[in-house]
């Protein structure tokens, strides 16, 4: 992206961010006291993940899981069992993202880009797929839309993770490169508009 293409994403964010502070934060609220009571734990969840250039930086999402010992995958499916009753339904509505607008704010993420990975994906692109670090992780993305129900499709696989490094992962580099090379503020606004209709085309 052109610096000139980055400023106007970057004043687009900055403006929906504090719109969208200023509407949810009761949301915010009320799912953080929520999970905080269900979890026992902050109701807030921050979490390591890869940002633009390969720069970790701590993503805060709505507490949606539990602890279960001996359970660590970062790999998650729609029957994990660590997933709360209210997470369930934080993640249906995507409740648990809301959080992250301060992450947009902050310039950690923007709307639309591709989802911040754990270590061990994002940061070890090579060759062409690199250029994807060059973009601000976002809350949505057409790599979200198409995977939207990623949590089904893997939980129908006998190896989730293998199925997620190997086939799902790679189609999401080849979506976020094609959706960088062919970048527009209309096009953001239209990723926008399909992940609020709950990814239907406008």
């Amino acid at each position: 992206m052109r610096r000139r293409e980055e400023w106007t994403k970057r004043v687009m964010d900055l403006s929906l961010a504090s719109m969208g502070l200023i509407l949810f934060a009761p949301v915010i609220a009320a799912a953080w006291i929520v999970a905080t009571f269900e979890t026992r734990k902050n109701g807030f969840f921050l979490q390591e993940r890869v940002g633009k250039d390969g720069k970790l930086f701590r993503v805060v999402k709505i507490r949606t899981m539990r602890e279960i010992p001996g359970h660590t995958s970062s790999v998650t499916t729609k029957e994990d069992r660590r997933i709360t009753r209210s997470g369930r339904f934080f993640r249906r509505y995507k409740i648990d993202e809301l959080p992250q607008l301060f992450n947009v704010l902050k310039g950690e993420m923007s709307f639309v880009g591709p989802r911040p990975d754990v270590p061990g994906f994002a940061d070890r692109l090579e060759g062409e797929a690199r250029r994807m670090l060059s973009l601000r992780p976002g809350i949505t993305g057409p790599a979200t839309l198409k995977y939207r129900n990623e949590e089904e499709i893997l939980a129908k696989q006998s190896d989730p993770e293998r199925f997620n490094r190997e086939v799902i992962w790679p189609d999401k580099v080849r979506i976020n490169l094609e959706y960088m090379k062919h970048w527009s503020l209309k096009k953001d606004l239209q990723i926008l508009w399909r992940t609020l209709a709950g990814g239907r085309d406008a």
